[in-house]
């Protein structure tokens, strides 16, 4: 049965996503997990194959096509090889970072920016999160001060997906601190800029392949023409974007939570214990029942709000609705799943290990899961 929504365009394209996670990402996988960072040449291999910056417009080098399905269709098949850590940074160049671009940025940045992020040799990170505030971001602490053209930046961001390999750093920086979330101000940091350093590459728990790192700008000597759009309207571009960001999340989460089932399926039908395959005792049926039906209410769910953000009709709150739910619903999933793996669930060389370990961070990141309810229990009670 045909998903709502998706036609034989979307399946052509999800051959060929699949092709290309298969034969470009999973033979390197284990060795970007070991050094923790994946190679450069991944991106530009992506933007070869037709998979960065989907919208980006035909004059840029870009696609042109607006429709949120290929990006889905393209997080799901990273989810369905087991290589979300490796995946993750082109998910985020294509579904969280790219959209300031397209929307924010002048003319004249389009054309110096978009074709190497179509390209893949321009990587992208957005820089929010500041060490001791992480949701708050009316809070942050960084700030960009005019100095005739340019801004002086100053301050610090950590858990920055790619912040190693990234070419362009989105940086939200208060250019007016008096003034709160009314000051902030977004402004891209290029790779060599004056003044900008990267940390260590952060240890996490899961995720291994993709590099998260710390940020620091001492007085970094950035052109006054890396401001996207209007100073003091960082904020309101945040939020407009943080729908399509967490649906991102909510998407991964729920084809990862799949990907889980189906392992533990096929486990528990070649396991036996007692004489008997595991799959054939009622506890087992029942657990893999309940899992199925979450996996199938939350692809449901997911898929109606991706009809929504490309009608243009996505809210706030139920983007936090499908990302709080559908990682949680992961978490759940794959927790039982490396239960009824036994010892062997414990096991990293277990594909279901990673997957239990790289999914704990989905209900942190992008909003964590009481953020995800104070959005909605706020708009409800209004």
């Amino acid at each position: 049965m045909r998903r709502k929504g998706f036609t034989p365009d979307h399946d052509d394209f999800r051959e060929s996503a699949r092709r290309f996670v298969r034969e470009e990402i999973v033979p390197h996988d284990e060795r970007w997990e070991r050094e923790g960072i994946v190679a450069r040449e991944l991106f530009t291999r992506a933007g070869e194959k037709g998979m960065l910056a989907f919208e980006a417009p035909t004059e840029h080098g870009g696609a042109g096509v607006d429709d949120f399905r290929f990006n889905q269709i393209f997080a799901e098949e990273v989810s369905y090889a087991g290589v979300a850590g490796s995946g993750l940074g082109i998910v985020l160049h294509n579904d969280v970072c790219l959209p300031y671009l397209t929307r924010y940025a002048s003319e004249e940045q389009r054309q110096r920016w978009l074709p190497g992020v179509v390209s893949g040799e321009l990587i992208t990170a957005i820089a929010m999160t500041e060490p001791g505030i992480g949701s708050d971001l009316a809070s942050m602490q960084t700030t960009a001060e005019r100095d005739g053209a340019r801004y002086l930046l100053r301050g610090a961001k950590t858990f920055i997906t790619n912040g190693l390999n990234a070419d362009l750093v989105i940086v939200a920086a208060k250019t007016d601190p008096a003034a709160r979330h009314r000051g902030i101000s977004l402004i891209v940091v290029e790779r060599g800029t004056h003044g900008f350093d990267r940390g260590r590459n952060l240890e996490k728990v899961g995720m291994h392949s993709q590099d998260t790192a710390e940020l620091f700008f001492g007085d970094a000597r950035v052109p006054a023409a890396n401001l996207l759009g209007r100073e003091g309207e960082g904020f309101t571009y945040l939020v407009s974007n943080l729908a399509r960001e967490r649906l991102s999340i909510a998407v991964s989460a729920v084809s990862a939570a799949r990907a889980a089932l189906e392992l533990t399926l096929d486990y528990v039908r070649e396991r036996s214990a007692f004489g008997a395959p595991i799959s054939s005792f009622q506890a087992s049926r029942f657990a893999l029942a309940e899992m199925r039906s979450e996996v199938e209410l939350g692809s449901v769910f997911v898929d109606r709000c991706v009809e929504e953000l490309n009608e243009g009709q996505l809210s706030a709150e139920d983007a936090a609705v499908a990302k709080w739910w559908c990682t949680e619903m992961q978490g759940r999933v794959l927790d039982r799943c490396v239960q009824m793996h036994g010892g062997y669930g414990y096991m990293l060389e277990y594909p279901i290990a990673r997957a239990w370990a790289d999914a704990r961070v989905t209900r942190i990141y992008g909003g964590t899961t009481e953020i995800m309810k104070e959005i909605i229990g706020r708009a409800m009670t209004q």
